[in-house]
Parts: C-alpha cells; sequence; structure tokens
C-alpha cells in the first residue's frame, strides 16, 4: 500500500461522494442556495457514482484484488466522513473542496502508475 494510491482513492471517493450529496435536494439547496433540477440531480449522480467506479478500479488495479477492496472500504469511510463534515460546519464549501479534489486524483494517477 502506497500513499499515493491512498491519495487517489479518497480523492475520487470524495469526488463521487460529494456529487451524490449534491444530486440531493436538501443538500444542494443547503449549499447553493437554490433548488436543483431533475437533470442536474441526474447529472450529478452519473457523476457520483462514475467517480466511485473509477476509484475501486484504480484500488484494484493498483493494489491487486487481495488488498484493493480493502483500500477502497477504507477510502470509502475516510471521505463519506469528510463529506459529512463539510455538509455539517460549510455546506458551501463542499462544491469547490470537491472539484478541488479531481485535479489531486489526476495528478496522484500518473504517480500511482510508476510507483
Amino acid at each position: 500500500m502506497t500513499a499515493i494510491v491512498v491519495g487517489l482513492n479518497l480523492a475520487l471517493c470524495f469526488a463521487g461522494l460529494s456529487a451524490l450529496a449534491l444530486s440531493l435536494d436538501r443538500h444542494h439547496r443547503d449549499a447553493f442556495l437554490v433548488r436543483s433540477g431533475a437533470a442536474r440531480a441526474r447529472t450529478l449522480r452519473i457523476a457520483g457514482w462514475s467517480g466511485i467506479g473509477l476509484s475501486f478500479v484504480a484500488a484494484v488495479a493498483l493494489e491487486g484484488w487481495n488488498f484493493g477492496p480493502v483500500q477502497w472500504i477504507g477510502a470509502l469511510t475516510g471521505a463519506a466522513l469528510l463529506v459529512v463534515a463539510f455538509l455539517s460546519y460549510r455546506p458551501g464549501w463542499l462544491r469547490p473542496a470537491a472539484l478541488l479534489a479531481l485535479p489531486i486524483a489526476l495528478v496522484a494517477l500518473p504517480l500511482a502508475l510508476n510507483g
């Protein structure tokens, strides 16, 4: 297990779970102060599940079937705690934090592949 692979999984899980949370009307209203439309909610759901799926694929591809799913569950748990903390204390910061997680994941991916 390398720290860069954990960081990649955490960033992808955080972005995915953030998108799923923002697809819910209550959290969308808290973060954006407006209701979400059906098309926006659907797009956020697709993006959220895609991020979570990509994190699983990355975990299994980089760590193997023995440890990859275990690391993925850990990353999901850590990301979920971060999303809950943002939604509880600073819901307006969730979107910028999730958007910041994507470039972090893009930077971590080639480092994880080389390491």
